[in-house]
């Protein structure tokens, strides 16, 4: 008989490439969001959030992907804050309480390579615990720590994937495309820095073997490309997939960080981020660079996709949409 698997957060981008694979593979998908998925047979409305459910979602599920959280904000609010930790955190919790009840076995859970600080060497391994240094990796890292050292489920797993890449209209990597092709995303110069990304069909397969593999259990997975990448390639890989000519021309590094001084100080007087500040100028020339060697070796997991062969399919995309 098929296994039953339960996927929180399926109608996110994530999550329905994962439906899809499962499908595929023969399992037997069970999906939970806050609002009724009426295309897909089975579908369950809850919120994660609330303290009274109706009915365990988690009855006669052997694994659980738990994808549905409160995703990253630019800039954080104290709203937000607050709602990362019922979200992600508490929510979380819930879940794993329903899972234990209804005596679930594997619990795969999407956490984030922000749930550990990026300021120390690189590439970052699983190895690293330096505390995350927002609201939003806090709230991944507490959940973390209820799914692996909880009690609730006999075997957990941790994914923590980086920026996730596909044909999707939402990240900052379709709004940099927008940019770039209307001319107002500046020419960077090459500072060589250095950003893990994942494809999400990449992402997808690593869930699987986590949910199928007999050594992945209680351990934490970072999941990326192979080889990370500049933020000059990836502007002049989105020129050449949009048709557009190669660009000479950069704009000098101490032009952009007079800018986000200038920001910074508009920030504080006017009590409002600005546009650009010396935030958005780290994660255009800051590197943010993961290893998932531990995925490889143990699991057998290899990155097929790689960002400069998917950027015209995605660019296409963009378009027709």
């Amino acid at each position: 008989m098929p296994k039953q698997v339960l996927v929180t957060g399926s109608n996110g981008f994530i999550g329905h490439h994962l439906c899809n694979r499962l499908r595929e593979k023969g399992y037997v998908v069970r999906v939970l969001n806050r609002s009724r998925d009426i295309s897909s047979p089975g579908s369950l409305e809850l919120d994660l959030s609330s303290e009274n459910w109706p009915t365990n979602p988690c009855e006669n599920i052997s694994v659980i992907f738990h994808l549905a959280g409160k995703a990253h904000a630019l800039s954080e609010t104290a709203k937000d804050i607050n709602s990362y930790r019922e979200v992600n955190t508490e929510g979380t919790r819930r879940l794993l309480c329903a899972a234990k009840e209804a005596h679930v076995d594997r619990f795969i859970f999407f956490s984030s390579v922000k749930a550990i600080s990026d300021e120390v060497n690189q590439p970052i391994d699983e190895t690293v615990t330096k505390a995350p240094d927002t609201p939003y990796g806090q709230s991944k890292l507490d959940a973390e720590k209820l799914v692996l050292q909880g009690g609730y489920i006999p075997l957990p797993v941790v994914l923590r994937p980086c920026m996730v890449y596909g044909k999707t209209h939402k990240g900052n990597l379709p709004r940099m495309i927008k940019a770039v092709r209307k001319g107002l995303f500046p020419p960077l110069p090459e500072v060589h820095n250095q950003r893990s990304m994942v494809h999400v069909e990449d992402l997808v397969t690593a869930a699987i073997l986590a949910a199928e593999s007999p050594n992945a259990p209680h351990n934490i997975y970072n999941v990326a490309d192979a080889n990370p990448y500049s933020t000059r390639q990836i502007y002049d890989w989105i020129r050449e997939s949009a048709g557009k000519s190669p660009s000479s021309f950069c704009i000098p590094l101490p032009v952009f960080r007079a800018i986000a001084f200038a920001g910074d100080i508009i920030s504080k007087i006017s009590g409002r981020r600005f546009l650009f500040d010396s935030a958005a100028m780290q994660k255009l020339v800051g590197s943010s660079w993961y290893s998932s060697a531990k995925i490889e070796n143990e699991l057998g997991f290899k990155a097929t996709y790689d960002l400069q062969q998917s950027l015209p399919a995605i660019v296409r995309f963009l378009d027709r949409s």
